[in-house]
């Protein structure tokens, strides 16, 4: 047997004005809410700025030359590097620097320690293991003559090292290492 429903229409209990759905708003909490998003958006494109120039690495602030005060080397390296990733140290060496067909660099021990050199081009020819350092001997005819040493931090930090051609002017620098 079938039995007969009655139809009885959908009873809607949400309050209506001009028969549109009302719900509750807030202008003020909404204000500050637009506030809020416009102080994020400016937060984002400020990191995006600052990693186009290069603050956190390879870019053009990160880029760093420094020729010592004899004008006896020129270094160019990345100031702020990241966390084993590779980067080049460049030691352009002056006419001063080369003797009797080579030149020396000595290089103190936190460029292999803590900025991870992991070889030197061209091969120097003799190492010498010395105080707090390491000292090369190239051989070099005519300048320009340069060595690269390829680096790859292992840590995050600051690194300090120095760099030199025994008896002329140091070049002492730091590199920022982030994760």
């Amino acid at each position: 047997m079938a039995q007969a429903f009655a139809e009885k229409p959908v009873e809607d209990s949400v309050a209506k004005v001009n028969n549109e759905v009302a719900v509750g708003e807030d202008l003020e909490f909404q204000r500050k809410w637009w506030k809020f998003e416009r102080g994020v958006w400016i937060v984002f494109y400020l990191i995006l700025l600052l990693d186009v120039l290069g603050f956190f690495g390879r870019g053009w602030v990160a880029k760093k030359e420094i020729i010592a005060t004899d004008g006896s080397i020129d270094v160019k390296f990345e100031r702020i590097e990241r966390t084993s990733t590779p980067s080049i140290l460049t030691v352009k060496f002056g006419s001063s620097a080369i003797q009797h067909g080579e030149v020396e660099l000595y290089t103190s021990g936190s460029v292999v320690k803590e900025l991870g050199a992991q070889r030197v081009v061209p091969s120097p020819k003799t190492t010498t293991l010395g105080q707090d350092g390491l000292t090369y001997t190239f051989p070099a005819t005519t300048p320009p003559a340069s060595v690269e040493f390829a680096l790859e931090p292992t840590g995050p930090g600051i690194r300090h090292f120095v760099v030199q051609v025994p008896g002329f002017a140091p070049v002492k620098a730091d590199i920022a290492v982030v994760p």
